[in-house]
């Protein structure tokens, strides 16, 4: 049995999107100023880490994209975790290009945790990452949801389309209450199948999105 890390690093001036602030890592409380609270030779740090919810590798629940979805407090578990996943490959795709129905079609879908390989996370961390990336299309979401999967996730920047302001694929996807993972990475180190996925969501009222620490246990 292997343990296959798929989050991205989060640290320090980390940034997801253009539009959103970098993380801000700082000290709440130093080791050396915790001196002055315990016991000769005891120290502790505490960080104080300021956040936008998209940020790295997170997951998406109905919350984010309707205001009486389920958030992430709400999600149930077995949503997210320990999922039969398979992976969609569509590695190398050129700017811009969709991942349409007929990366899915024939494949068994329903049940399962759905990856999709677009070798787009290679470009994490630098300036090309943010534009012109690869998506799902509307037509493929619909099928998605046609096949009653449980749960889709992508190592592209989005997974709609964001040159425009519709975002389909959310409204699709999580108006059935299917969580999205976005920002996965290593998804080349998978099987095609014959692994279990894994996503839990931080259990937290009122928020629609919060990284999580994605992995995958290879059967």
């Amino acid at each position: 049995m292997g343990i296959i890390d798929l989050s991205q690093t989060l640290g320090d001036g980390v940034k997801t999107y253009k539009t959103i602030p970098a993380i801000h890592v700082c000290d709440y409380l130093s080791r050396k100023e915790s001196r002055n609270h315990y016991a000769e030779g005891t120290e502790f740090q505490l960080d104080d880490i300021k956040l936008v919810g998209n940020s790295g590798t997170y997951i998406d629940s109905p919350f984010h994209r309707y205001a009486d979805g389920k958030d992430l407090a709400s999600l149930a578990l077995s949503s997210t975790i320990n999922l039969e996943a398979i992976v969609i490959r569509a590695p190398h795709l050129n700017e811009c290009t969709p991942v349409g129905l007929e990366a899915f079609e024939g494949k068994q879908l329903t049940g399962k945790a759905i990856l999709i390989d677009t070798g787009w996370s290679k470009k994490f961390g630098t300036e090309n990452y943010f534009e012109q990336h690869p998506f799902v299309t509307e037509e493929a979401a619909n099928y998605l949801l046609a096949q009653d999967v449980a749960l889709v996730g992508i190592d592209s920047h989005n997974i709609d389309d964001t040159r425009g302001n519709t975002r389909p694929v959310h409204t699709i996807l999580l108006g059935a209450e299917i969580p999205i993972v976005e920002h996965l990475t290593n998804l080349s180190a998978l099987p095609d199948q014959g692994f279990r996925f894994f996503a839990a969501p931080i259990k937290f009222k009122g928020v629609g999105t919060f990284p999580t620490r994605a992995f995958a246990i290879i059967e």
